[in-house]
């Protein structure tokens, strides 16, 4: 059967009607997921974070650096901040839990310290207001570095370089060299911490393209059944506290009986079992999950929250597809370079192996 030119001018213009009318649909499908995932989300700023009471100066930034790597900040003389936050890492160490003082195993999983910046709280339990505070527990904590500030005090007063750096940093100061001060350096370099420029932080500036099908599908997914609620702001996570188990009791694996979480803190029995929602930012570059670090595959935690938090059963495309827009939300690392530490000197006191 043969059809006439003007007949086929009309199946072609239909045709070119359809695929645009399709294509249209698409760009407002796109346009109208952008415009939610703005509502829930913000992108990771390209500046350093300002943190109150605590301006970030370079020379500060470099003094923190400095202790951050610096085991003899611990009694051991072995284990520094970046032994269980290792920026090589994701921020973390290789788990489930930390290995301290004397191989003494940590409660908890470790953690990570980039976009720590962000969190509402620091610690699972969120018993840390700002980085300061945190950075000052696990120095002293028996089970982790196992030191006093006057040891460390001691440590960094015996190094000219420290001395000087510590000058540098807090100029107005007549004794800079301080536990608080140790605290401040640190919480300023790790205010740095920050990884910017994810496919997900693209897409929120506008880049449609930056996800690609499967992600926008996990992302509209991560929406709709509500992992959002939790999981939200400028972290993905860590702004708010919720109890681990909302529907549904986690195994005991997951949920040691013996860590009550925030009820630790607050001492409120509502709190009993309340952790500080985890930040996804660079999820998949740290497993294991969980405070307990028990589990060692994201799509594994993706169905276990959808479970015990949501009451749900993802079907295993839905998993993946989450886990496909969770991949979106690895940033830029910065890049650090490991620094060349000051000298110990016959005055730094020796490392202590004992309790």
């Amino acid at each position: 059967m043969h059809r006439d030119k003007r007949e086929v001018h009309v199946i072609r213009k239909a045709c070119v009607v359809t695929i645009l009318v399709l294509l249209s649909s698409a760009v407002c499908a796109d346009d109208d997921l952008m415009m939610a995932a703005k509502q829930k989300f913000k992108p990771i700023p390209s500046v350093v974070p300002a943190i109150p009471d605590n301006p970030v100066t370079i020379e500060k930034v470099e003094l923190g650096k400095m202790l951050f790597f610096d085991p003899r900040v611990s009694a051991s003389g072995t284990i520094s901040c970046n032994t269980c936050h290792n920026l090589g890492t994701g921020g973390v160490d290789a788990g489930p839990t930390s290995v301290g003082h004397g191989w003494q195993k940590g409660a908890r999983r470790a953690p990570t310290v980039y976009n720590s910046v962000f969190n509402v709280a620091q610690f699972w339990d969120g018993r840390a207001p700002d980085l300061k505070v945190q950075a000052k527990g696990p120095i002293q904590a028996s089970a982790e570095m196992n030191a006093t500030p006057d040891r460390v005090i001691s440590t960094l007063s015996s190094m000219n370089e420290y001395v000087e750096m510590f000058a540098k940093a807090f100029p107005h100061e007549t004794s800079p060299v301080t536990f608080d001060n140790v605290a401040k350096a640190i919480e300023a370099f790790e205010a740095t911490l920050t990884t910017p420029t994810a496919p997900f932080d693209r897409y929120l500036n506008g880049d449609a393209n930056a996800l690609d099908d499967q992600q926008k599908t996990g992302l509209q997914l991560f929406m709709d059944k509500g992992c959002s609620s939790c999981h939200s702001g400028i972290n993905i996570g860590g702004q708010d506290f919720f109890r681990f188990g909302v529907t549904g009791n986690p195994d005991s694996r997951l949920l040691p009986a013996a860590d009550k979480g925030r009820f630790a803190v607050t001492h409120a029995p509502g709190d009993e079992y309340v952790f500080r929602v985890a930040p996804l930012r660079n999820v998949a570059l740290r497993p294991p999950y969980f405070h307990s670090g028990q589990v060692w595959s994201l799509k594994e935690a993706v169905g276990i929250m959808s479970e015990v938090q949501l009451g749900l059963r993802l079907s295993d495309k839905e998993k993946n597809d989450i886990v496909a827009f969770l991949s979106s939300l690895t940033g830029r690392l910065p890049k650090i370079e490991y620094p060349i530490l000051p000298t110990r000197t016959d005055e730094t006191p020796p490392p202590s192996l004992g309790p």
